[in-house]
């Protein structure tokens, strides 16, 4: 009796706990003959969880559970007992059940089944994002464009994405298992394991300065970036990014070259010239040394952009900057300056040493350059200053060989000089000379000189040659050769251009009306002034105005205007048609191709200086001149030859039959009032 009490009171507790105190649903179930499921008991939990009709909802949750209960069933060879997940939709979600599951049958065949249930909270919704995610991270992985490594807690390699093999060559397979220490140089080893034990602690990192192993066997340079994986708060693995930096070093060094050398010859630039400089100029402190500044300059090169274009100039500066590398000591630097300018620049070397390379510069430009089968010859010009002397600043130094440069220009070209104290006044800023430039007409300090050009057979003189004079009341007299060239590329050379011809008129008209016998004036035309569209029409205008004869006047022209054959020759045929006659001014240094002396209605060719210089000793110019002159007279043209100074001069080219000259043999470029007194004057 009392262990049947005891007993009883036991199955009350169990009761109570299974009813009240149970973590799990508790559910009896009976399958009626109808295959339902019939609800014979249910504690707390599972009352509240399938609301108050506990019968209904709960058979009809245990029908839909039924088919995969039976199926797990089959699996485990009709087991009575057994614990399984199971998914069933509540309220609109999928939920994922934990199950136990007990089969009692009594001896009258009736089947009691006792379920415990729990819900997991991990959802099937949950399981299929976490699914998702986890694909996603694999795929920023896999199809990432930088190589990814895998790499574990002891540098074994657990995974290569695609452009491991696309940039190292490696596939996945090959690597996996291996160390990751095997794919780094000897010389990169303590730095690479710093590296990665600093991944492995926790750590993004990158490393900056690091090889790697192609599949090849080469090393190649690359940045890291170390990205450790957390799983629970422990670094499982580290994902490491392998970047090859050998195109960025490759553009690297490339925008390095860049920057310290001339784009277009290769040759060091300013700003290479500057670092270089303070090496240079300490060497030549501490050793007592000269640093020389050997400035060229190429002579009338604007002429040959004019002919050829930018392009074919372009190609004669890489000849020349070749023909200079050739000449250079192996000591020396060699800079473009740019435009058509370049700098030597000689460590411990002598004045003697140092005039007799200016010297071997210029004979060395003696030789032709070659450009589509043309010959083209250009001469060059020299300044030079020397540290410490000129100055012991590089911006002292330049500035004084430029004056140097600039002096040897205005003096006949194709000579050197070193720089002298007295250079420095003779030579202002050039922004300046523009602005005084700009009211020299207003303040009449431009005025004209006249130089005779000489019959060579009869000593007669019926033509001369304009030229324009400045007088500046800062600068003093400034040669044509400073201000011509500001004048034209600030543009106020074609307000002094028409001024020009406008005087050369007037004072034609003048000359008439006093009955002196009938003179030829030559008019230098700039070639922008000479394609202007109304130039033809403004001289029209001028000689229509003072009503002078239109064949007393020439427009002389540079060969660089005649190179846009169909406008130059519609102007051209204008300009006869007006009654002036056409002459080529400095024939030979420019675009010297024949083609234009049979198309263009040309009267007159003027044989530049440069042939005219040394003619009676330099073979190779006196044969020029020659080939010219006999050119010229089968096309029916007159020559005139400038820049003739020397008796014997004079001979050569009467002897060859050129029919003027014009030069200091003769007379200077004078004012008016000596060209009246001593050529016009006496034939009132």
């Amino acid at each position: 009796m009392g262990n049947f009490k005891i007993k009883e009171r036991l199955e009350k507790v169990i009761e109570s706990y299974i009813f009240n105190h149970s973590f799990k649903m508790t559910i009896f179930v009976e399958k009626n003959k109808q295959g339902k499921f019939d609800v014979l008991y249910a504690n707390s939990l599972a009352m509240q969880y399938f609301s108050a009709d506990i019968e209904q909802s709960a058979a009809s949750f245990f029908c839909e559970l039924w088919i995969p209960i039976k199926r797990r069933m089959r699996k485990l060879q009709n087991q009575t007992t057994f614990t399984t997940e199971i998914e069933s939709m509540r309220a609109g979600s999928n939920v994922l059940f934990e199950l136990d599951f007990q089969r009692h049958t009594e001896k009258y065949e009736r089947e009691i089944i006792v379920i415990e249930l729990r819900e997991r909270l991990d959802t099937i919704t949950e399981r299929k994002s976490q699914t998702e995610l986890q694909h996603k991270y694999i795929s920023v992985i896999e199809h990432n464009l930088d190589p990814i490594i895998t790499m574990d807690q002891n540098f074994k390699i657990i995974y290569a994405n695609r452009a491991v093999h696309l940039g190292f060559g490696y596939r996945s397979k090959e690597l996996s298992g291996r160390s990751i220490l095997n794919l780094t140089g000897e010389d990169k080893m303590k730095e690479f394991k710093l590296f990665l034990s600093g991944a492995l602690a926790g750590e993004s990192i990158e490393m900056e300065d690091s090889t790697f192993f192609h599949k090849k066997g080469y090393l190649l340079p690359t940045h890291l970036k170390a990205i450790p994986v957390f799983v629970d708060g422990y670094v499982e693995e580290v994902q490491l990014i392998v970047r090859d930096t050998s195109i960025h070093q490759k553009n690297n060094e490339k925008l390095l070259f860049l920057s310290y050398h001339d784009h277009l010859t290769g040759l060091w630039n300013r700003q290479a010239m500057n670092e270089h400089f303070m090496e240079d100029s300490l060497y030549a402190l501490k050793s007592e040394n000269r640093l020389s500044f050997v400035h060229l300059g190429l002579d009338r090169f604007k002429l040959i952009n004019e002919s050829i274009g930018h392009n074919g100039a372009d190609e004669i500066l890489k000849m020349v900057a070749e023909r200079l590398k050739i000449i250079c000591p192996a000591s020396a630097r060699l800079y473009r300056n740019g435009s058509d300018e370049f700098i030597v620049s000689l460590q411990n070397h002598s004045v003697l040493k140092t005039e007799k390379f200016a010297q071997q510069l210029l004979n060395d430009f003696g030789k032709p350059f070659y450009h589509n089968h043309q010959e083209y010859f250009i001469s060059a010009s020299i300044g030079i200053a020397v540290y410490p002397e000129d100055g012991k600043k590089l911006e002292d130094l330049l500035r004084k060989s430029e004056q140097a440069l600039t002096f040897v220009k205005d003096r006949g070209r194709s000579h050197y000089r070193f720089y002298q104290e007295a250079m420095n006044s003779s030579f202002p800023d050039e922004a300046l000379m523009e602005s005084h430039l700009r009211r020299a007409v207003e303040l009449n300090e431009l005025t004209i000189h006249y130089q005779p050009q000489v019959d060579l057979k009869t000593g007669h003189i019926s033509s001369f040659e304009a030229l324009l004079r400045w007088n500046n009341g800062k600068f003093g007299f400034v040669s044509p050769v400073q201000f011509i060239p500001i004048a034209e590329e600030s543009g106020l050379i074609h307000g002094i251009g028409d001024w020009v011809l406008d005087q050369v008129c007037k004072q034609l008209k003048e000359w008439q009306d006093k009955q002196f016998k009938a003179v030829r004036i030559a008019v230098n035309i700039s070639p922008k002034q000479f394609r202007m569209e109304n130039f033809v029409g403004k001289l029209t205008e001028k000689i229509s105005y003072y009503g002078i004869v239109p064949s007393s006047l020439e427009v002389e022209i540079t060969e660089g205007a005649l190179t846009i054959i169909d406008e130059t020759l519609v102007t051209l045929n204008k300009l006869k048609e007006i009654g002036v006659f056409i002459s080529v001014d400095d024939f030979g240094t420019g675009y010297s191709s024949l083609s234009y002396l049979k198309q263009y209605p040309i009267d007159i060719i003027k044989i530049d200086r440069s042939f005219i210089k040394d003619i009676e000793i330099d073979v190779k110019n006196k044969a020029i001149a020659k080939t010219i002159i006999s050119l010229a007279h089968s096309l029916g043209m007159e020559v005139i030859a400038e820049g003739v100074e020397k008796e014997l001069q004079a001979m050569i080219l009467l002897e060859a039959k050129c029919q003027k000259a014009q030069g200091f043999l003769y007379s200077k470029a004078v004012p008016v009032e000596e060209i009246v007194e001593k050529y016009l004057g006496c034939n009132q």
